[in-house]
């Protein structure tokens, strides 16, 4: 079973999928389902809602997100921070 069949599966249906997703419509999710990966931009959120349970990698193998896991957040200075 891939990433986007353990998704609508998590979920119950396309559209629960498409609804705890806050997608437009099931239809969403059924373009995902013909083209066999997700937007890298849902990825994670869709990881962080099913608990690990559908990872990043399942969902879209066009992106390292091994790399991205272990890459160290550059945050730029708050305003507060530039002051002192």
């Amino acid at each position: 079973m891939n990433g986007i069949e353990k998704i609508i599966k998590y979920f119950g249906s396309l559209t629960r999928a498409a609804h705890a997703l806050n997608l437009s419509g099931y239809q969403v999710v059924q373009q995902w389902r013909a083209a066999g990966r997700v937007p890298p931009e849902h990825c994670p959120c869709i990881e962080r809602l099913t608990n690990g349970e559908v990872r990043c990698e399942e969902l879209n193998d066009r992106v390292d997100w091994t790399y991205l896991r272990t890459a160290p957040t550059q945050l730029p200075p708050s305003s507060a921070q530039e002051a002192a």
